[in-house]
Formats: C-alpha cells, sequence, structure tokens
C-alpha cells in the first residue's frame, strides 16, 4: 500500500501498490512516477488514481490437487502451490497433439516447477512453464500406491481453502506424496496417519493423551476424555489405535497392529471427524475405492 494526497481536501490517499498515479490538470492528464511515499503537494491537481494491478511472473514449486477439461485443447488445474496456497491455473492447448507441454505433467499427485501469471485480484491464472519437480517411479504405475495417493489428493483439494503461503503444509503434502512412491515398506495405515497429521496444520489436531482413565476420543472436542460421548466417541480400541499413529513418524506408521475391519472402521471416524470441524466439507470419495483395494 502507497500513500498519496487528495488535493480536494488535503488529506492523506493511499493507492494499491502503484508505482504511478495520474495528476488531473483541468482537461488534460499524465502520469508521474510515485518515487516517494509523499507526494509533493500541488494545488493544480484535483485527485490521485492507482494504475491498474499487472500481472506477475510467479515461480513455485506445486502440488495437481484436480484437473478439469476445458474446451477441445485447455485444462483447468487446481494446485496447491509453496507461495500462495491454493491457486487455480488455464493452461492452454496443453491436450493438443501440437502442445509443447505434455499433459502428463499435470495428472493428479504430480509435483512440479512453474511458473505463472499472477494477479492478486484474479481466481484464475494462467500457466508460462511447467515441468517435473520430481518423478514418481511407482505411485502412478501401482494400484495400491494410487489409491492412495488419489485419496491423499482429494482429502488436501477439499479441506484445504487458503490461498496464501503455508510451507510447513506445502512440505507435509510433498513429502508424503514422495515417501508414499519411494517407500518399500507396507503403507496401508499410511492414509490414517495423513489424516491426523494434516489435521493439525488445519487447526483441529486431537489434543491430550490417551491412557486407562482417558480411553476415549472424542471428535467432537477432539480430545481423550473418561467417558464416551455416544456416536462421536471412538471405542477404546480404536482410540488406542489413534493415538499411537499421532505419536509414531510417517516412517513407522506400518508397524501398528490393525484388522482390516479396524483400519475401515478408523477411516470412517476419521472422516466424521473432518465433517464435524470444517464446515461444509464435500463429500470424500475416493476412501470408498481405497477401502477395496486395501483390503
Amino acid at each position: 500500500m502507497r500513500r498519496g494526497y487528495n488535493w480536494l481536501n488535503e488529506s492523506p490517499l493511499f493507492v494499491q501498490s502503484a508505482c504511478q498515479v495520474r495528476f488531473c490538470l483541468h482537461k488534460m492528464s499524465f502520469w508521474q512516477p510515485l518515487d516517494e511515499p509523499e507526494i509533493t503537494w500541488c494545488k493544480a491537481a484535483h485527485f490521485v488514481l492507482p494504475l491498474p494491478l499487472k500481472n506477475m511472473l510467479l515461480k513455485t514449486r506445486g502440488i495437481v490437487l484436480r484437473t478439469v477439461k476445458y474446451a477441445e485443447t485447455s485444462l483447468i488445474a487446481d494446485l496447491y502451490t509453496e507461495h500462495k496456497g491454493l491457486q487455480t491455473y488455464i493452461i492452454n492447448g496443453v491436450r493438443s497433439a501440437k502442445s509443447k507441454t505434455s499433459a502428463g505433467i499435470l495428472q493428479v499427485m504430480s509435483l512440479t516447477e512453474l511458473v505463472a501469471y499472477f494477479r492478486e485480484d484474479r481466481k484464475m491464472h494462467r500457466l508460462k512453464e511447467i515441468r517435473p519437480a520430481f518423478v514418481y517411479q511407482r505411485l502412478p504405475f501401482e494400484v495400491r500406491r494410487s489409491a492412495v495417493g488419489l485419496f491423499m489428493a482429494e482429502l488436501a483439494r477439499k479441506t484445504i481453502r487458503e490461498a496464501e503461503e503455508n510451507q510447513p503444509l506445502f512440505q507435509l503434502l510433498y513429502d508424503a506424496f514422495v515417501y508414499l512412491d519411494e517407500t518399500p515398506a507396507p503403507f496401508l495405515n499410511l492414509h490414517l496417519h495423513f489424516m491426523l497429521e494434516l489435521s493439525g496444520h488445519l487447526g483441529f489436531h486431537p489434543g491430550g493423551d490417551w491412557s486407562t482413565e482417558t480411553p476415549y476420543l472424542n471428535l467432537q472436542s477432539g480430545l481423550f476424555e473418561t467417558t464416551p460421548a455416544g456416536s462421536h466417541s471412538m471405542n477404546e480400541v480404536l482410540s488406542a489405535i489413534a493415538y499411537q499413529l499421532l505419536k509414531c513418524s510417517r516412517c513407522h506408521c506400518h508397524q501398528i497392529a490393525m484388522t482390516g475391519a479396524q483400519r475401515r472402521q478408523l477411516l470412517q471416524l476419521l472422516i466424521t471427524y473432518y465433517q464435524l470441524h470444517i464446515e461444509h466439507l464435500p463429500p470424500i470419495h475416493a476412501h470408498s475405492i481405497l477401502q477395496e483395494i486395501l483390503e
């Protein structure tokens, strides 16, 4: 925000990040650089106007969370970016045979480096360049890994709404996808660990400690409590499993033992937990496919 002067009433006037202002002198007007915070007082000037906001080039890493076909050859993509949070981009002609950009770079879960034209007053931006930041070796080619990754991507897309920088959240998502691609260890519990980890970045991480005195996780309060709260509580066994997931690292979550039935129940309860804490959360669809593939 830059400070100018309103010569009609000699009061301060603020203009948004414009590097020039227009002086209107009788019926003539001209542009004058705004080099100093304070503009020299001038009786002949009537008012000051900010220049229209201009495109800036943004270079950042981004994670593709959703793509939608647009027109005959274009795509609209939602990416979670390192420097601007959740952003929507239109990529013209990417689905045409003559396109220099491969549509494969824009598959859901892709980790990219991009240069985009960016304006603060727009909800959709245009890509100038995009390339892979990390090339998957397993994730797109193994059905089980893909199912887990698609669930993680859908959950992130429907729960993250801020269009602003959040470096820890970006790194969580980026590292989780890289780990899913690279790990030789079992990953049957990874989506559950991811849900609990993501909840902390969204502001409703479960609190307190599981013990024989507080064996129930209350989904509404997000706390381990002494007595169950009806349908909004996990039972003692699932609460203990959730607590183990909360306390372990991503690379050790596969060591937590649970049956297939317990895994399904815990997934459904964690989705309920998200629904209780995120207003107007859209339905999550990928988990039904995930359950069928993992079991």
